[in-house]
């Protein structure tokens, strides 16, 4: 049993695709609880300074009507009266909320889609034993995960204590003057006040949710790491899956293909059965001491060698023994055999008799000088 075997290995090696596939659909994905807090407070902080005008408008008229409200109950007291004051309050309170609820339920929607994308699994909900272990639960408690949520938590509140102070420190003089002028006035003091609250306390939660989208990455990248050993494992499983052999045996034999029939162009002759096969042969002596095959096939793939060797005006010769001889002998850009060269050097010389007359004796001389 190897190290890796016995041990598990160390978990070195970056996650492979399937790894991360397998991950994804049991709900393992990096995603960053800070961030979306931090993108809602800072959504609702801008709607809110958007539509403040029209909510409080909206607040004083719930106000105006629920207190006249109040007087109708009493003047006419029993369950029906409180009743249709109870739902027109409330239903005023909802009209008055709903952009600020309509708003945090596409936001919280768009930054998990943009975090996850669409994922729907059931493994999350599904009850496991190691849930519940005792021990297990103890490392949870004490684990770097627990240690960096509680600091994220007392740099929140340490970080907003720290605003809150400093913009009451700050405004704590014009408290008193506040006496002095008009409720609106008033208000609008403290709304200032709060809006730079606001600001600052969404500027501290983004950056918090950076970092925490940082640390996030981080921890998720360390957990799909694999062992070497785990690695070899997928390899082999992967390539024991007869459906991912054979396709990328498909693949590996129409390329293959691809490159035989672009290599058709380049040869002297095709010799023929002449429909059953069909064998491309060129003879270069600067480049090779004999004929190679360049191209050969039976029945359609016999006949589209015939094709492109008579788009490019390649003369095909028929012999049937030679080119069953060939086709059943030779692999493509493989050397004809030894015993093959006297007959393959007499078609040469017929190719070349028709085409270089003074050069008639040439390929065959050639070719029976190496033999």
């Amino acid at each position: 049993m190897t190290p890796d075997q016995s041990a598990g290995g160390e978990k070195t090696e970056k996650a492979t695709p399937k790894k991360r596939q397998d991950a994804r659909k049991k709900g393992q994905v990096l995603k960053s609880a800070e961030v979306n807090t931090a993108v809602l407070t800072a959504s609702m902080f801008v709607v809110i300074f958007a539509m403040g005008g029209w909510m409080v408008k909206g607040i004083n008229s719930l106000l105006s009507h629920y207190l006249g409200m109040i007087g109708t109950v009493r003047g006419n007291p029993g369950k029906e009266g409180m009743v249709t004051a109870w739902t027109t309050a409330i239903w005023e309170f909802i009209w008055i909320m709903l952009p600020i609820m309509a708003v945090a339920l596409i936001i919280g929607i768009a930054v998990n889609l943009a975090q996850v994308g669409f994922l729907f699994t059931g493994e999350t909900i599904k009850p496991k034993i190691s849930k519940i272990s005792v021990i297990k639960g103890f490392k949870r408690i004490f684990s770097m995960r627990s240690v960096v949520d509680l600091l994220k938590a007392l740099a929140k509140i340490g970080l907003m204590t720290v605003i809150i102070y400093q913009e009451y420190t700050k405004n704590l003089a014009s408290f008193p003057n506040m006496l002095e002028h008009d409720l609106k006035q008033s208000i609008g003091i403290i709304v200032d006040m709060a809006m730079a609250i606001a600001i600052k306390a969404s500027a501290v939660l983004i950056v918090i949710g950076l970092a925490d989208y940082l640390y996030q990455w981080w921890e998720y990248e360390r957990n799909l790491k694999m062992s070497k050993h785990e690695v070899k494992q997928e390899i082999k499983q992967m390539e024991g899956d007869p459906l991912i052999r054979g396709k990328r045996k498909e693949k590996q034999r129409q390329m293959s293909m691809m490159r035989m029939m672009r290599a058709i162009p380049q040869a002297d002759v095709v010799i023929t059965n002449p429909t059953h096969y069909a064998v491309a042969i060129r003879y270069d002596e600067t480049e090779s001491d004999a004929p190679v095959v360049l191209a050969k096939g039976k029945d359609n793939i016999a006949l589209k060698i015939r094709e492109i060797a008579g788009q490019h005006r390649i003369e095909i010769v028929e012999n049937k023994p030679v080119a069953q001889a060939l086709y059943m002998s030779c692999e493509v850009n493989q050397r004809i055999p030894y015993d093959m060269f006297a007959a393959v050097a007499e078609i040469l010389s017929y190719v070349y008799k028709k085409r270089h007359p003074q050069r008639v004796n040439a390929p065959r001389s050639a070719v029976r000088r190496r033999a």
